[in-house]
């Protein structure tokens, strides 16, 4: 075990930031797992990825019972200082609340000495107290570049340990930096009010609440891939094998330099990344060029408005997807091959519930996540009609039949979840 350090106020904010996430995991056996967390759920919006969790609905009772190397709540670690700082916070602050928290250390094989590497993190959680502590190694594929399908397989691997062990929670370790950076990479995409939600606080593995701008709330259906496509690090996985828990990310409200003092005045040496040094990434040119350059010329507290915006967009992202879910549920009808939505019902609403609306159907019934543009084209046979024909979008054939718009399966395509 590592010596117990003095308490410092990096040591103090970090804690004070695991305590107050990890309370929402209530005590053991007060609850049933994460399946009732949400609110209700709907057939338009089975999860609600970043709505607010009640205390003790994510409980330690979908925990493996009695089960060998079971844990309430595992931290994912790599190893690196925002993690590191996270996984000594919760192996504190995680036996007062009377929880069991564990690890998982994803090796994504794509640097010398990834193994060695991921054996000295899985290590220092153990020195923390951390157990069981299991480490995953992933095979990377090439879709969307290798930002993107690094984090698929990190979700995957994720979502697979949380289920072997029957976590409640994964603790991701994302700072305000990261949702600084995050936001600007969202607001550079032009891809509207999603984009610059950044990431939420509790976000569900089929549900990703991270950064796709184009359906950054829309529900996925499982085998979707929707976990992937934006510069995300990470809502979830729509592949994930069990979704009785969550992704807790208690460190957006942290500074990067915070989590650093965090393990200096802890005495434990943090692995730095080549990797977030690589101005091939785009991230780390926001990080290293980008926010610098802003601060310096519009001064300081970039990174604190850009984060205090993320919250604000987040707020009324949910909102406007409470009202499209309910307004969804009214105008849709359901049939075997797809499902028809109210032309008039459509025109009574305004332009950002309607695009919603469109977006969450399709999204719901046939797992397609539409783009902004082809949103827009579904849109224009309501607001734009004089008779065009029919739209051809990803697996899906749509239709203006009087007064609904229909959406179908196109023949070898997307499949109505019926």
């Amino acid at each position: 075990m590592t010596t117990r350090p003095r308490l410092s106020p990096a040591i103090a904010d970090v804690r004070r930031a695991v305590r107050g996430a990890l309370a929402v995991l209530g005590q053991a056996g007060e609850g049933a797992g994460i399946a009732g967390a949400g609110p209700s759920s709907s057939r338009m919006h089975p999860a609600a990825t970043n709505a607010p969790v009640r205390r003790g609905a994510i409980a330690a009772g979908g925990r493996k019972s009695g089960g060998v190397g079971a844990a309430d709540v595992l931290v994912a670690l790599s190893g690196g200082p925002d993690s590191l700082a996270l996984a000594a916070a919760t192996a504190f602050e995680a036996s007062r609340a009377g929880l069991h928290a564990g690890a998982v250390v994803v090796d994504h094989g794509l640097q010398a000495g990834s193994a060695d590497v991921a054996a000295r993190a899985a290590e220092r959680a153990r020195e923390l107290g951390l157990d069981p502590v299991v480490v995953r190694r992933v095979e990377v594929g090439t879709d969307g570049g290798p930002e993107a399908a690094a984090r698929e397989a990190r979700y995957a691997a994720l979502a697979e340990a949380a289920a072997e062990l029957g976590a409640s929670a994964v603790l991701l370790g994302h700072t305000l930096d990261d949702q600084a950076e995050t936001v600007l990479l969202g607001l550079a995409r032009g891809s509207g009010a999603a984009s610059l939600s950044g990431m939420a606080p509790v976000s569900w593995p089929d549900r990703d609440g991270y950064l796709r701008p184009d359906v950054a709330n829309a529900p996925a259906r499982p085998g979707a891939n929707a976990a992937s496509g934006r510069d995300r690090e990470g809502g979830g996985s729509a592949t994930a094998p069990d979704a009785r828990f969550a992704y807790l990310r208690p460190l957006l409200g942290i500074r990067r330099a915070t989590t650093l003092q965090f393990c200096v005045d802890s005495g434990l040496e943090p692995w730095h990344d080549p990797q977030n040094a690589d101005p091939t990434f785009a991230r780390v040119r926001v990080r290293e060029t980008i926010l610098p350059m802003l601060e310096a010329e519009l001064g300081p507290g970039i990174a604190e408005a850009l984060a205090r915006t993320a919250e604000q967009a987040r707020e009324d992202s949910e909102a406007l997807d409470h009202f499209a879910d309910e307004q969804a549920e009214e105008l849709a009808e359901h049939a075997e091959a797809g499902l028809s939505l109210s032309v008039k019902g459509l025109e009574h609403n305004p332009a950002a519930l309607r695009q919603r609306i469109i977006r969450l159907a399709v999204a719901s019934e046939f797992g397609v996540s539409l783009s902004r543009a082809q949103t827009l084209e579904v849109a224009r046979l309501v607001t734009d009609w004089h008779g065009q024909g029919e739209l051809h979008l990803p697996g899906i054939r749509v239709v203006r039949q009087g007064g609904l718009i229909v959406f179908s399966a196109a023949e070898g395509g997307a499949q109505a979840r019926g």
